[in-house]
């Protein structure tokens, strides 16, 4: 076996799915799109360096294994990285001299940055490589699904539809008070992979715009309170506490995928009781699929309790980010 290492060109990525066949893990799967030709930061294209190992027979590469490293506008702080083998060629030291090669590449990002991280999934071959080289978990992501009913339904002031409709409204997904509340918590639960600055107009852009399948998001507010102190009627909205944002389905038999989060500035016990109220709300009638990483603890909180009980369900296998 004569192994040669080249640029990715135009066409490689046929013969590797050929040879691959389909991704092993979801991380695999997500990853696989970012195999591409190397290009330079600039006119909105990351800085990517992307290699392929050929297995030369007669003088005829034919494409066996691929690694990428590229820069990421969101958690700039790591380079994420990839490296796949073909099964047959797996153990005989290409992956590793693919990493050495894609290391340095990243010595020579533009921002500077060399650290690499990637996504795994627990007991597999890309598990324990990324344990070999060096990378070491530091968070853990699932994706739930939430069946309908899974708590009761909240009772808001008097009980009135009045004053549900007070703390409970359906908000455009262009406010800038929910995308401030959502790069705020964004931020806040990613502390372990710092976000960078998230202005109102990335938040937007990354989670909010009609390209990202986002289609509506449902808000839960505190009681109503007045601007003129104690003994004033309460005319002005209660602020923003949790949010709810539902994002496009493949199907109506699906569970809608939504991004639930809290004002990050909220105690813990109030967290989770926003959280809670809300799930409560948009799971009602129809399942929701949630992914909910370990530092999202008010989340955390809520869910556990649904997966012990059975009234939630894991829709795949964990991932893990790793890094160095």
């Amino acid at each position: 076996m004569a192994i040669e290492y080249r640029e990715w060109r135009e066409g490689d990525d046929l013969v590797l799915l050929e040879m691959w066949g389909g991704p092993e893990t979801l991380p695999a799967q997500q990853f696989r799109a970012a195999l591409a030709p190397s290009s330079n930061s600039g006119q909105g294209q990351p800085w990517r360096r992307c290699i392929v190992a050929e297995d030369v027979v007669d003088g005829i590469g034919i494409p066996v294994a691929a690694g990428v490293v590229h820069e990421a506008s969101l958690h700039p702080e790591r380079l994420w990285a990839y490296i796949e083998v073909a099964k047959d060629h797996r153990r005989s030291g290409i992956g590793a001299t693919l990493l050495t090669m894609l290391r340095r590449e990243a010595e020579q990002s533009p921002s500077g940055v060399s650290k690499l991280r990637s996504k795994v999934e627990p007991g597999t071959a890309g598990a324990a490589f990324a344990e070999w080289a060096g990378l070491a978990p530091i968070q853990r992501s699932q994706l739930v699904v939430v069946d309908p009913e899974p708590l009761r339904l909240p009772v808001f002031g008097d009980g009135s539809e009045a004053a549900a409709s007070e703390q409970v409204e359906d908000l455009a997904t262009g406010s800038v008070e929910l995308s401030d509340v959502v790069g705020r918590y964004y931020t806040a639960v990613h502390h372990w992979d710092n976000p960078g600055v998230l202005g109102i107009p990335t938040v937007q852009r990354l989670f909010l715009d009609d390209l990202t399948g986002a289609h509506g998001a449902v808000v839960l507010r505190a009681p109503k309170a007045s601007a003129f102190g104690s003994g004033v009627p309460a005319t002005r909205k209660g602020k923003l506490q949790a949010f709810a944002i539902s994002y496009a389905q493949g199907s109506s038999d699906e569970p809608s995928e939504v991004f639930l989060g809290h004002d990050p500035l909220l105690q813990d016990g109030e967290a989770r009781a926003a959280i809670r109220d809300l799930l409560a709300l948009i799971a009602y009638q129809h399942p929701v699929l949630l992914e909910v990483d370990d530092s999202m603890t008010a989340v955390r909180a809520v869910v556990d309790p649904l997966l012990e009980l059975g009234k939630a369900k894991l829709r795949g296998a964990d991932t893990l980010v790793v890094s160095e």
